[in-house]
């Protein structure tokens, strides 16, 4: 079983993969840990990431769902922000992968994001994610103005009806 909670920075990925992860007793992967360094460098430099930036990364990610769907299977926060990068996702992967896509208004995550500390993705680049973001016409689609607990109680009972 591969799922990926999908969205622009600050909509939740991580703190709803985190729960999702531990409640079906699987591996969480956070996309953000397999980000080149030069990636990092441009972010935390407020530089936006481009198509060509994110191929080696996409290249890895795809490489690892491949090896974590024959392992334990995984749950994966990526902003998988265009369908070109979901395809690439999903390129090794045999089955069929749950997307699960975030979203909500920019000033409830423009707010999120003022909160966090430490994360080198500065908030001023979330307009050009918006611009880039083409939403999946596919997958559970879910508004983070509900809290993270009922968005990830909602994705197990869908997963439950599914099986």
């Amino acid at each position: 079983m591969i799922i990926v909670v999908m969205g622009v920075s600050g909509s939740g990925k991580t703190t709803v993969g985190k729960a999702l992860a531990s409640a079906l007793e699987i591996p969480f992967y956070d996309a953000d840990d397999f980000h080149p360094q030069d990636n990092i460098v441009k972010m935390e430099q407020g530089i936006p990431l481009q198509d060509l930036d994110r191929e080696s990364w996409l290249e890895t990610l795809s490489k690892n769902l491949t090896q974590w769907e024959v392992a334990t299977g995984a749950v994966l926060a990526c902003s998988a922000l265009k369908e070109m990068y979901r395809t690439a996702l999903h390129s090794g992967v045999n089955n069929d992968m749950t997307w699960v896509y975030l979203y909500g208004r920019s000033e409830l995550i423009k707010e999120r994001m003022a909160g966090r500390r430490g994360h080198y993705f500065k908030p001023e680049l979330l307009d050009s994610q918006l611009a880039d973001l083409e939403p999946p016409q596919y997958g559970w689609h879910f508004n983070i103005s509900s809290s993270a607990d009922h968005i990830v109680k909602s994705i197990l009972d869908k997963l439950r009806h599914t099986d």
